[in-house]
């Protein structure tokens, strides 16, 4: 594999960075990809990458139909996993907690007293992939924080801990720019910064990252 440097900020689409991503981070050329939230499958279309597809929903029809924190694949069986978790609430009102079991299959609620943060998804989970990843291996995790109830949300450092507790070492950081930032038609007047942007966050299954 050849060197080609990679920018800290990207404003093209997620499918052509993890392109770019799957050439600059893995120590060799992926033999075994999962997306372990696969939905409709829109970052590989077109990609004659290998991978293996899963998602809780089997209307998406993934190759695996799985929760994530409890994978059904073996030890060690993945060159890299690839993780865009749910990270947009419910805009109604609600009562005690949100809607992301209806809306993306979460199975746990994100309870009130957490301030619905989504971040209680990502400790099995990446005990999981850090189960499923080879010696190495690498780990690619989208997350975007949010502000919710006029609190912002540090989502992404909420995974870089649950990674790290889980045994990963965290290597890298691209910021992703959005096209436009996430609104809301019930914002009047908000005092935190209109989100146009999103984190990628690389991971690798080892004690150092180079």
């Amino acid at each position: 594999m050849s060197y080609e440097p990679l920018d800290s900020v990207w404003e093209g689409s997620d499918a052509e960075l993890l392109e770019k991503m799957l050439d600059f981070y893995p120590r060799r050329e992926p033999e075994a990809i999962l997306d372990a939230t696969v939905n409709a499958g829109r970052f590989w279309r077109g990609s004659d990458r290998p991978v293996v597809g899963m998602d809780i929903d089997s209307a998406f029809e993934p190759t695996i139909v799985a929760d994530n924190r409890d994978m059904p694949c073996a030890d060690a069986s993945f060159d890299v996993v690839v993780y865009d978790p749910p990270h947009i609430g419910n805009q109604g009102r609600d009562k005690s907690c949100k809607d992301f079991e209806s809306r993306f299959g979460a199975t746990v609620p994100f309870l009130k007293a957490e301030n619905y943060s989504p971040g209680v998804l990502y400790p099995a989970f990446c005990r999981e992939a850090h189960r499923v990843l080879v010696p190495e291996g690498v780990l690619f995790a989208k997350i975007t924080d949010i502000v919710n109830n006029h609190r912002y949300q540090w989502c992404h450092l909420l995974m870089i801990g649950a990674a790290v507790a889980a045994g990963f070492t965290a290597c890298d950081m691209i910021v992703k720019v959005r096209k436009g930032p996430m609104r809301s038609t019930k914002w009047k007047v908000a005092h935190h910064a209109r989100k146009r942007h999103t984190f990628w966050l690389v991971f690798r299954k080892s004690e150092k990252c180079e």
